[in-house]
């Protein structure tokens, strides 16, 4: 089997579209998995599973079909068999592969819809949610970024769009949307010492479980000024394949933020009339999780 690259337009914010069917693809228990040309779906990224996957309906011949789930698929351009998900052994985005969205139905169609146009269709409030809560997400890292700045003893290496000693990205152990919030969890282990950043007081400067309400407040105070700022959020797009490197940028008042993404976002931070999160330590101290809420016009 070889087949192209998938086409997306969700990047722009697309929730419908028209495509041609390219193969279909039996997933094993009663499912079914659908390759178009084109599609405005989102899939679950199978290395970094953040965002999850668009639902909606695929139409032919005017029968509706539920997408129930959506997924990233690759077959080998030398010809191969098609693999899904934790099956593919390569990288994202190897050269040698073509990478495809699958579109799920919960059972096999009727008819054969290889070959045939059909419309694409997102359920657009869902993924305006998960867009608001990856765009919340985002913030969140810009704002953390800032009011932990002051922790680090040394420079480690990386920074963020403002300058700011990227805890996000160091000390990240998992991020995970859903329509309600974003859920990012911190590990501050021994790597992370290493780098320079502290947990303990020292100096003027308190622990990190002593100040982490004075932090929480920061941040807080950060999101709700951008938010009120109404700032223009967008994703660069290269070209319209799935595996091209696109990046989410939004013109805040401190300047403009830059980060690499595939997922899907607002357009205006307008369109949110909050956002808040709340900053919790573990026990132990080991992790720091942010569960960041936004709240919707």
């Amino acid at each position: 089997m070889t087949l192209p690259t998938t086409r997306v337009s969700f990047p722009g914010g697309a929730v419908t579209g028209e495509s041609t069917v390219l193969a279909g693809h039996p997933l094993g228990d009663g499912r079914y998995g659908v390759v178009t040309a084109d599609t405005p779906f989102h899939p679950l990224d199978h290395t970094w599973p953040d965002q999850p996957a668009d639902t909606g309906t695929l139409t032919a011949g005017g029968v509706a079909l539920a997408v129930v789930d959506c997924l990233t698929a690759a077959v080998d351009q030398q010809g191969g068999e098609l693999l899904v998900g934790a099956d593919i052994p390569v990288r994202r985005g190897d050269e040698a592969w073509s990478w495809l969205v699958l579109h799920v139905l919960a059972e096999e169609p009727a008819e054969p819809l290889v070959g045939r146009t059909v419309t694409l269709a997102v359920d657009a409030e869902r993924r305006t949610a998960l867009s608001a809560a990856h765009t919340g997400c985002h913030l969140l890292a810009l704002a953390l970024n800032a009011a932990l700045a002051d922790r680090w003893r040394k420079d480690p290496g990386r920074a963020d769009a403002f300058g700011n000693p990227d805890f996000d990205s160091l000390a990240m152990a998992s991020s995970v949307m859903d329509t309600e919030a974003s859920t990012d969890v911190y590990r501050l282990g021994k790597s992370l010492r290493k780098k320079g950043f502290t947990t303990e007081a020292a100096d003027e400067l308190p622990a990190l479980a002593e100040a982490l309400p004075a932090i929480t407040a920061d941040v807080n105070e950060r999101l709700a000024a951008w938010v009120a700022a109404d700032a223009p959020v967008r994703v660069e797009v290269p070209s319209p394949e799935l595996t091209a490197r696109r990046r989410w940028r939004c013109e805040l008042p401190v300047g403009p933020a830059d980060i690499a993404c595939g997922g899907t976002h607002l357009h205006r931070l307008g369109q949110l009339s909050a956002l808040e999160t709340e900053l919790t330590l573990s026990a132990d101290g080991a992790e720091l999780t942010a569960v960041t809420r936004p709240k919707r016009v």
